[in-house]
């Protein structure tokens, strides 16, 4: 499983309430989520995701609160994977349980900057930047966590199975 998309990058410790504000959090719906992530920290992010685009940031992305609508809001947004330094454990729960691939990948972090065009392959762990014709070496998903992605989430693949 690849995809490929242009870099959205942001610092350490992005928290929920920045990727998905508390104020917008009278719905559930996911296309209406999506009009509001990433607000608090960018908030041209909306208008410019398209379909694929990767979210790559520091350490500690998904800290604060434990809501799931975080992990949504990025996955309806169009984005195919956030790559970090580390994760919050909760955030990196929520992803895999809505079908959102995550990767941790010091290097690619460090070099990875803001627009550049890059290949993800989930099941070898291989983040390529075609803009900077490089490659960096994450840990591959284990094989049941890309069968949670390719159902679209944990209860489709528990209903599946």
């Amino acid at each position: 499983m690849k995809k490929t998309g242009t870099v959205f990058k942001y610092g350490d410790n992005v928290d929920t309430d920045v990727i998905m504000p508390a104020r917008y959090l009278n719905t559930s719906d996911p296309k209406e989520l999506a009009k509001y992530c990433m607000i608090d920290i960018d908030k041209e992010f909306a208008k410019k995701v398209k379909k694929d685009d990767i979210i790559v940031a520091n350490k500690n992305f998904g800290c604060g609160s434990s809501r799931e609508h975080a992990p949504i809001a990025i996955k309806a947004s169009g984005v195919s994977c956030v790559i970090a330094s580390t994760f919050a454990r909760i955030f990196y729960r929520n992803s895999f349980n809505i079908g959102l691939p995550i990767l941790e990948c010091e290097e690619a972090v460090n070099k990875i900057e803001d627009r550049d065009e890059i290949e993800v392959d989930f099941s070898l762990g291989e983040i390529t930047n075609i803009t900077k014709g490089e490659k960096y070496q994450a840990q591959p998903l284990p094989k049941f966590m890309q069968e949670i992605i390719s159902k679209d989430g944990l209860i489709n693949y528990i209903n599946e199975r």
